[in-house]
């Protein structure tokens, strides 16, 4: 038996079911069907290759959405990875429609740490050896608590609550599986690239962990994070690129004796399409297109959404338009609600449904001056700037922060141009996911909240608001104006 052994490992994150290739200068790139085609070609040129996805297939496009995952299942069992590891958006459509998702699924689904209440019995199974060319293989799929905030929702359903809890998880299931002789541990992790080097500095090197592949923060690299030894990587977000190692695994020792990684680029050039899922697709497409091509308001001009952690035009006119509409003072609109970076000037329901694919209720809450400013502060506060994967909000129109950073306070806090009392009430609106995930959202009580006036529900579908409001006014602009300002 040969010691050393190649294995050539493909790995994705957050594709986010992005189907469709994009046109660029000319050339196509990404979409499922390249991807495909590479991962089959590098399949039939390396003799030993794995093919495995860190979570968040699902919510992005309006084929999966139309079809509530069902259609990205279906592609993806074409594509067939080896192993698919859950985010936290594949809870999107309900945790009991996961399940028969993962029924229709040709490929193993993995999570350690997704479990029922009454007896804390798994969800899933936590981990699968793949075995290869002699090698046994271990994956472990990993969430925390942080990144699965949607299953509040779901009274029955609790989760591994943060890094420290997930490292025991991952410990327990290594001292579980390592007498049976296991070469590589890899975790398939969706907590975002910060936390997963946190999570690597308290893993025991005596676990054997290897390597990480994370998902969640849609994070780009050039080259591995080395931390405690174990190689982290990520490979951005979407279906524009791939990533791949080529290792040489030490099968008497159980570890990596060397390796190479590189982000791969999905274009025509070096990639083949899968006419197989061209066809399945274009089937989905066709039923699509007829409900949402139709043009619902055109901007001025392309109106752009670039970064979550500012203001933007194209998240200051969909807060605006909530407020407006449902009579609010002050509307809180997540910056990750916001999918896309650009819409217009066109926009057709297509757009919307991609741009804005969370059709969640909408809460209003009555809060003080005094709550407001804490509740912005949190959401501004240090960890923010350093690379921690938090909640961020886009602001509407009347309220003004100017907030110095260095100093960590805020140096304007006005609404309609004069200082806010800190016992003035807000009619604040908020997305169901951010009012059941108050507390840690916003580091306030929604007990203490609710203490001013209770919680009302005064939309049950957000996006139709924004639909109607749309199609109310044609030809609208949105410059930044200064509402948050960073000092």
């Amino acid at each position: 038996m040969s010691r050393y052994k190649k294995l050539t490992l493909l790995h994705s994150n957050d594709m986010h079911g992005d189907f469709l290739a994009q046109e660029n200068d000319k050339n196509l790139i990404g979409g499922v069907s390249m991807l495909s085609g590479y991962v089959n070609k590098v399949r039939n040129e390396e003799q030993n290759v794995l093919y495995c996805i860190a979570g968040d297939m699902f919510r992005g496009s309006v084929i999966d959405s139309e079809y509530m995952g069902l259609s990205t299942i279906e592609i993806m069992n074409v594509i067939s990875p080896d192993v698919v590891s859950l985010g936290n958006h594949e809870t999107d459509y309900g945790v009991t429609h996961l399940l028969f998702l993962e029924k229709c699924a040709c490929f193993p689904i993995v999570n350690a740490n997704l479990y029922i209440k009454s007896n804390y019995k798994r969800l899933f199974t936590p981990c699968i050896i793949k075995e290869i060319d002699g090698m046994k293989i271990l994956f472990i799929g990993i969430l925390t608590e942080e990144v699965m905030s949607q299953t509040k929702s779901e009274a029955v359903i609790g989760s591994v609550v943060d890094i420290e809890e997930a490292a025991q998880e991952i410990g327990k299931i290594c001292n579980a599986y390592n007498a049976i002789d296991v070469d590589l541990t890899v975790l398939l992790t969706h907590i975002g690239f910060e936390e997963d080097k946190v999570l690597a500095s308290k893993l025991d090197p005596a676990w054997g962990v290897d390597i990480i592949i994370g998902g969640h923060s849609h994070t780009f690299i050039e080259k591995p994070e080395i931390v405690n030894n174990i190689a982290i990587v990520q490979a951005g977000t979407g279906t524009d690129q791939i990533g791949r190692f080529d290792l040489v695994v030490d099968t008497f020792d159980n570890n990596i004796e060397s390796y190479t990684w590189k982000s791969v680029a999905i274009t025509e050039d070096n990639c083949p399409r899968n006419l197989d899922i061209d066809k399945i697709i274009k089937l989905y497409k066709s039923e699509t297109d007829r409900k949402y091509k139709r043009i619902i308001t055109q901007f001025k001009r392309e109106l752009t959404h670039p970064y979550r952690e500012q203001e933007t035009e194209l998240g200051g006119l969909l807060a605006d338009a909530l407020k407006e509409s449902l009579g609010l003072d002050v509307m809180l609109l997540g910056s990750g609600s916001v999918r896309n970076d650009k819409m217009g000037p066109l926009v057709v329901y297509q757009d919307l449904v991609e741009c804005y694919p969370y059709d969640d209720a909408l809460y209003m809450i009555t809060v003080t001056g005094n709550q407001l400013r804490r509740m912005l502060l949190h959401m501004l506060r240090d960890e923010v700037w350093q690379g921690a994967h938090s909640e961020f909000y886009q602001l509407s129109k009347g309220l003004k922060v100017v907030y110095n950073k260095e100093q960590g306070k805020m140096l304007e806090f006005s609404f309609d141009g004069f200082p806010i009392d800190d016992n003035r009430l807000f009619k604040v609106g908020l997305q169901k996911y951010h009012y059941l995930n108050f507390d840690n959202f916003f580091n306030v009580s929604i007990a203490e909240i609710e203490v001013n006036f209770k919680t009302v529900i005064i939309a049950t579908s957000t996006r139709d608001v924004l639909e109607e409001y749309l199609m109310n006014h044609q030809h609208m602009d949105h410059e930044i104006d200064g509402r948050l300002t960073f000092i």
